[in-house]
């Protein structure tokens, strides 16, 4: 079995603020959406304190030089806890590696020790280390390279030789086809007869002998190449044999990743993502080496937060000192497990967030209805909320025809959108939509003052496949996102401006807005890109279209109400 470091009485942290005026939750963190509690925050300034005093680290988390190359942030986390004693302090943590270690003084240690001594991985790294060691000496050797080129070399005249012989062939058909036109003009029915023998017989020829030098020419290659394909078969079974053991290696670290609950439950990553493919530093956030280190420590866990500190990654967005939750792809499996047993506040994600909204419409005639959407109400069904304008839409028009909705809004902007009462309608409207013939105007207030009066953004968008339902910036497998922007206002460190996005994609103004490549100011209440607040201050203001039974222009404004 594993082994997992015992109490390192460094890890407990005591606060050198008072406390006792804190009220303490009475329920953990949900990890995924929170707000911090404010003796987690206090936590969290007081770790920032001590990183900012670091000046032995050779990591480089680029705060004082975010522009150059290679240098990154890190994701850290808390855990206020309680120790047997009554004492209240809390544990730090660090995601990943740190100064290209994974165990640091004050931090809690990784959830399996990828070094114990003589143990299997040290072991198969090594195995590994070998054969890879082994295959780039086989690949560099003078002679496997030379035979290479040797076998490229005639291969090359092979080709050629083939297909200078294929286009004389073409050449003596196309030849055929004119001796035979002209013989049947120019010959009697017995000449043409015997022309025509003679150019059957021709015709099998050169394919007899076209036939018989791509065999001769293939048997020469393939005697010229018998040493190159011996050794490049030898390497190909190395390659092979190091990706079984690399597997079977991984399947082993999986097992022996082995998480703890309040219970004193254990359950490996193989257990904890059945059905759903590992994600690579799966176990090796901050919050799940928190976790364990209070469980094998009768450490008592009261709240958590998580921050970054330093640059932000080049495709994400991340702020220095801005606290995130936890991530899904990695985490939420495990932590589902980890805190099966313990008192967790509400899943917020789960309570419908229009409940007592009202639904205002501002257009309505036969064919369209226009309405002003509030911010935090779903514009289509949710996978666990069903309320939703299209579902009151359709239960105010039970007559429609088609799905009603032509787009939508993300659950935190308000504003304009449009739905057809017939599906002929549906079907023009969307149409405009595909073609971007429908002119959109948003207007959104950011956290920061923007540099320059107007601009475009164009920044490829991706989902997060460890952080749904986060979007990143991918030039690799993103779609195309680009948004104009124009300049209002500026006052009180803050910018108004207006958006024309001229493609729709998920999260699309948020990111151009937050991302350093785009304004570098997060939209004021945006809890995914930015901080949070009493709203997100994005807003659908203007959308021009054209009406799909009388074309004409129709022209719908609605003033944001931040």
């Amino acid at each position: 079995m594993t082994k997992i470091k015992q109490e390192n009485t460094s890890c407990f942290t005591y606060f050198k603020q008072p406390i006792d005026a804190i009220e303490l939750p009475e329920r953990f963190t949900f990890p995924f959406y929170h707000e911090p509690h404010p003796i987690a925050i206090l936590a969290a300034q007081q770790l920032q304190s001590y990183l900012e005093t670091r000046t032995n680290w050779t990591h480089d988390f680029g705060i004082k030089k975010p522009d150059n190359a290679g240098t990154i942030g890190k994701m850290f986390g808390v855990l206020v806890v309680e120790n047997k004693a009554g004492e209240i302090g809390f544990l730090s943590a660090f995601s990943g590696k740190l100064v290209e270690k994974e165990d640091l003084e004050k931090f809690v240690p990784t959830v399996f020790d990828s070094v114990p001594g003589g143990e299997f991985y040290s072991i198969g790294e090594q195995e590994l280390m070998k054969m890879t060691d082994e295959i780039d000496r086989l690949e560099a050797d003078a002679e496997y390279k030379e035979l290479q080129k040797i076998v490229t070399n005639e291969q090359a005249i092979a080709d050629q030789k083939i297909a200078d012989l294929r286009a004389l062939t073409i050449a003596a058909k196309k030849a055929r086809k004119a001796r035979r036109k002209e013989g049947k003009v120019a010959l009697s029915s017995s000449e043409y007869e015997v022309l025509e023998g003679e150019l059957s017989r021709e015709s099998v020829g050169r394919k007899y002998v076209l036939r018989n030098t791509e065999a001769e020419l293939k048997q020469a290659l393939s005697i010229i190449s018998k040493p190159l394909t011996i050794l490049s078969n030898h390497i190909v079974a190395l390659k092979a044999k190091r990706k079984a053991r690399s597997v079977r290696l991984q399947q082993q670290l999986f097992q022996h990743y082995q998480f703890l609950n309040i219970n004193g439950q254990r359950k490996d990553l193989t257990d904890l993502f059945q059905g759903i493919p590992i994600s690579s530093g799966a176990g090796e956030c901050a919050a799940p080496k928190l976790l364990q280190y209070a469980f094998m420590n009768d450490l008592r866990p009261i709240c958590m937060t998580e921050f970054w500190w330093g640059k932000s990654p080049a495709s994400a967005v991340r702020y220095h000192k801005n606290h995130y939750p936890a991530c899904t792809g990695k985490c939420k499996p495990i932590l589902a497990h980890m805190l099966d047993g313990m008192s967790v506040d509400d899943n917020p994600m789960l309570t419908n967030p229009a409940f007592g909204k009202e639904l205002p419409t501002i257009f309505e005639d036969d064919e369209v209805v226009i309405v002003n959407k509030p911010a935090e109400f779903l514009s289509v069904p949710g996978k666990t909320i069903h309320d939703s304008v299209q579902t009151r839409m359709l239960a105010k028009y039970p007559e429609a025809t088609g799905p009603m909705t032509i787009h939508r809004l993300d659950m935190s902007t308000s504003g304009i959108l449009i739905l057809a009462k017939t599906k002929e309608s549906h079907k023009l409207i969307q149409g405009q939509f595909a073609k971007r013939k429908v002119k959109k105007r948003y207007v959104a207030v950011l956290d920061g003052v923007v540099e320059g009066d107007s601009g475009q953004i164009n920044l490829p968008l991706r989902v997060d496949l460890d952080n749904r339902p986060h979007q990143i910036i991918c030039y690799e497998h993103g779609k195309s996102a680009v948004t104009n922007w124009e300049v209002i206002e500026r006052s009180e460190n803050r910018t108004k401006v207006y958006f024309y996005p001229i493609t729709g994609r998920t999260h699309q103004l948020r990111v151009h807005a937050a991302h350093p490549r785009g304004l570098g100011c997060p939209i004021v209440g945006d809890d995914l890109y930015g901080v949070k607040a009493n709203r997100l201050h994005l807003h659908a203001q203007r959308l021009e279209f054209e009406h799909p039974i009388s074309k004409e222009q129709v022209v719908i404004e609605v003033a944001a109400d931040f």
